[in-house]
């Protein structure tokens, strides 16, 4: 049986959750006017082992964003349909910086969570070699 995780552990599963999703946010935003392209999408879920909630968190297996992609009118693109239409993503960058904003936020609460854990395991071993 696996032992209870340290904080440094909850705080690592956490910056490694989070830079998942900076790396899908990236992804989307670089492919914002790729045609036919679907947002990806990581939510987040409770780690187990054997069965039991260790505390810390994973990302979950990629999904696409099912909304509908926008229809661009532009009759001479090589997509364009009969009508002069092509279907572009469904990206929207206000909500992808949003996403990438929250998601600094959380990776860098989470280093400092890190550090802290780091400064006391060291200072208790300094006390203990008094």
């Amino acid at each position: 049986m696996k032992t209870p995780a340290s904080a440094a552990d909850l705080a690592a599963s956490g910056m490694r959750a989070q830079s998942v999703r900076l790396r899908h946010v990236s992804e989307n935003i670089a492919n914002i006017d790729t045609p036919g392209y679907r947002r990806k999408l990581v939510t987040f879920q409770e780690e187990m082992d054997f069965g039991r909630a260790t505390g810390g968190v994973k990302a979950s297996p990629t999904r696409l964003d099912q909304t509908e992609r926008q229809r661009i009118f532009e009759p001479a693109h090589p997509l364009a349909d009969d009508e002069g239409y092509y279907t572009g993503s469904n990206v929207d960058l206000v909500v992808e910086i949003a996403d990438a904003r929250e998601a600094g936020r959380s990776y860098e609460a989470n280093l400092r969570m890190f550090e802290q854990s780091r400064q006391m395991s060291s200072a208790l071993l300094d006390l203990i070699r008094r």
